[in-house]
């Protein structure tokens, strides 16, 4: 009896140590949380509420802390006191640039912004970040389009945007869908092109009726990866302007994937898209 109840026991730990040993542990977890910076504020939105969709929003999908910089000035020359530091990105892993800073053309203050990126710092560019620091050669061509990898300079009204990804093979959308908008605005692509270091991930389509009852529609990229100055890691989304979409699971998928991205995380990470969670 004593024996039988031994090797009883002994099975029974021999199938909880196989159970065990298939449980996948998330590979994040034996790793340090990504420290990253959120700059935000500006015109023309609600970034109060957004750096908390934003940040709440990442985390619930991968281990990041963060710090922010939110600036309540909503005018568009205003730049975000954090860049009047004088080692302002020292001890980041990623700047995520959420700023609308249209006006602040100052070429040495732009480069500064701009320097620890080309040193290698990665970066998340997200929404008017794209409208910002309009310096000498605008529009043809800034510094900061060199950054984000692709030059825009207007957007369409507000409204739905049907929003499909190009790229299934990416490791940023693998796993995401194709879906629709509440109300956004739909970013140009005013040089009709990425630049050569830049890959597509999503395009936006939007239709509307304008004020003569004419049918309108656009086309534009509205996601994509850049290779700054040989390597630096960028993904830039124009999607973000409404409460509603930065809320919205999807986009906080593809820019939590897009951030895993930058930091060479996502190969390692269990973050998935919200409907696998």
């Amino acid at each position: 009896m004593v024996e039988m109840l031994s090797r009883r026991l002994l099975l029974a730990l021999l199938v909880l140590g196989i159970q065990a040993a298939g449980v996948a542990r998330p590979a994040e977890a034996d790793e340090k949380p990504i420290r990253a910076l959120l700059v935000i504020g500006g015109c023309c939105h609600d970034y109060a509420a957004q750096q908390k969709l934003l940040t709440e929003g990442i985390s619930k999908r991968a281990n990041v802390e963060w710090t922010i910089s939110y600036d309540p000035d909503t005018g568009t020359n205003h730049l975000n006191p954090w860049y009047g530091k004088e080692d302002w990105s020292e001890g980041f892993d990623v700047v995520v640039h959420d700023e609308c800073s249209a006006n602040v053309k100052d070429i040495a203050t732009v480069q500064k912004i701009l320097k620890p990126h080309r040193d290698g710092l990665p970066a998340v560019v997200l929404h008017c970040g794209m409208h910002s620091y309009r310096t000498e050669g605008y529009p043809q061509t800034t510094p900061w389009f060199d950054f984000t990898g692709l030059a825009s300079t207007g957007h369409g009204p507000k409204k739905p945007i049907d929003i499909t990804f190009v790229s299934e093979q990416h490791p940023i959308t693998q796993g995401l869908s194709n879906w629709r908008t509440e109300d956004e605005e739909l970013y140009n692509n005013s040089n009709g092109r990425l630049l050569e270091t830049a890959e597509p991930l999503a395009t936006g389509f939007q239709k509307w009726s304008g004020k003569n009852g004419k049918e309108n529609e656009a086309n534009a990229v509205v996601a994509w990866t850049n290779r700054y100055n040989g390597g630096t890691r960028v993904f830039s989304t124009t999607l973000g302007h409404n409460n509603v979409t930065v809320g919205d699971d999807r986009y906080l998928d593809l820019v939590t994937r897009g951030l895993l991205w930058s930091v060479g995380r996502l190969e390692k990470t269990a973050a998935k898209p919200s409907a696998d969670q």
